[in-house]
């Protein structure tokens, strides 16, 4: 894998919250964590709105052309067939920032950058596992679990959905920078011991 490649790896997830982030400080006299959802902030007709979409595409393609490379480094048929479905996952998310909420097609793109994402990495996670690494595939397992379960209680206790996207999205990102440096960056630090 190219260096470049992890860079974008590396900065990839901080472009998107960032954008996030920055979009909320915009939006913060009306948008609220336990009302809204996240695409709330990039929705149609509202001024601003480019902050958190275009954010939210040059992380997908900053995280694909990672994937890209990552697929020259991986082993095993599961582990590709996990990174397959996390591509797609990143297809689904730059959807959210070309079709904002208020576009016919946000609400498949929203669902399924977060159903395909999830589900990506419990495969790629699996495929660690079948490569040997048992910790990453326990870690990948719980990392999945216990997200579905914190989102879904969000989900019946707030009023908006932006807790349980914030959940996803912090599990995807936890899991992405911990088998990042475990996969490569610990492995080039056992090389050169």
């Amino acid at each position: 894998m190219r260096k470049s490649q992890r860079l974008a790896g590396l900065c990839a997830p901080l472009i998107g919250l960032g954008g996030i982030f920055i979009a909320i400080i915009i939006n913060r006299s009306w948008w609220s964590l336990t009302d809204n959802a996240i695409s709330d902030l990039g929705k149609v007709g509202l001024p601003y709105n480019w902050v958190m979409n275009l954010a939210l595409i040059a992380t997908a393609i900053l995280s694909t052309y990672y994937a890209i490379g990552l697929f020259g480094e991986l082993r095993n048929v599961v582990e590709k067939i996990g990174a397959g479905v996390f591509i797609v996952a990143l297809l689904f998310l730059a959807g959210i920032g070309l079709f904002p909420e208020g576009a016919d097609p946000h609400y498949y793109v929203s669902w399924g950058f977060f159903i395909t994402g999830s589900i990506g990495l419990l495969i790629a996670g699996l495929g660690l596992w079948l490569e040997g690494r048992g910790n990453i595939g326990i870690f990948t397992v719980t990392v999945f679990v216990v997200a579905w379960i914190l989102a879904r209680w969000a989900l019946g206790n707030f009023e908006g959905v932006a807790i349980a996207e914030f959940i996803g999205i912090f599990g995807i990102i936890i899991w992405h920078y911990t088998v990042l440096w475990a996969k490569f960056y610990k492995t080039e630090k056992q090389r050169k011991n």
